[in-house]
């Protein structure tokens, strides 16, 4: 994990919990799929938790921020249930 500078928003709270997450694939068209797969599934509190994704050299990064720890821990943890799921489709079914 990698601490930030907090920063302010427009109701005062400050993104005071952050982490990043790089996920390496086969290729650059598996870590394609994978971003695109992932994007269409927003925050549910966008203005409690922000994530920001793109994908480089065959790695999905991904850099979550939140105002309070326990929303950090829960987006990231449902995220990285959504991206197991969305890896193991790929090994499956993805071409070799």
């Amino acid at each position: 994990m990698a601490a930030t500078v907090p920063a302010v928003t427009r109701s005062d709270q400050t993104w005071d919990f952050s982490c990043n997450l790089d996920v390496n694939f086969e290729s650059e068209e598996h870590a394609l799929i994978a971003y695109t797969s992932l994007a269409v599934d927003k925050e549910l509190q966008p203005d409690k938790v922000r994530r920001v994704m793109s994908v480089s050299n065959n790695k999905l990064s991904v850099h979550f921020e939140a105002i309070e720890a326990r929303l950090l821990r829960a987006s990231f943890s449902a995220f990285v249930d959504v991206l197991t799921l969305a890896t193991r489709t790929i090994q499956e079914f993805g071409q070799k």
